[in-house]
């Protein structure tokens, strides 16, 4: 299975930006998905996740109301809709695959992108 994420890049404060993952050498439909993102120098933290059916979401508290994850399986996609970006946001962003019901955790997921990166200058 391979992950391609792309979409990254610098912005400014407040746009929108849109990340893509695409999915190949698998059965999409059957992962879920999620998103991470990670500083230089900390943790690989969760950002989004989205089930194998696409009907269940869950965001970290900090993204909560301004990104929005979603999929598309005719297209072995999954997206990551940015909106009013703040500096807080930048990091480089990661896509996973992976089989587990629960979604959050760094092991809980299987396949990993190769992760695209985001400023947001101020």
């Amino acid at each position: 299975v391979q992950l391609q994420a792309s979409g990254g890049g610098p912005v400014q404060t407040g746009v929108s930006l849109t990340l893509s993952c695409e999915c190949s050498g698998g059965t999409f439909s059957l992962y879920r998905m999620g998103w991470f993102r990670q500083d230089p120098g900390k943790d690989r933290e969760f950002v989004a996740t989205i089930n194998w059916s696409g009907d269940r979401t869950l965001y970290d508290d900090s993204v909560k109301g301004r990104f929005t994850i979603s999929r598309d399986d005719a297209k072995n996609t999954v997206y990551l809709q940015m909106t009013s970006l703040k500096p807080e946001d930048t990091a480089v962003y990661y896509c996973a695959a992976g089989h587990d019901p629960r979604g959050f955790r760094v092991y809980e997921y299987e396949y990993w992108g190769q992760g695209t990166l985001v400023t947001v200058s101020s």
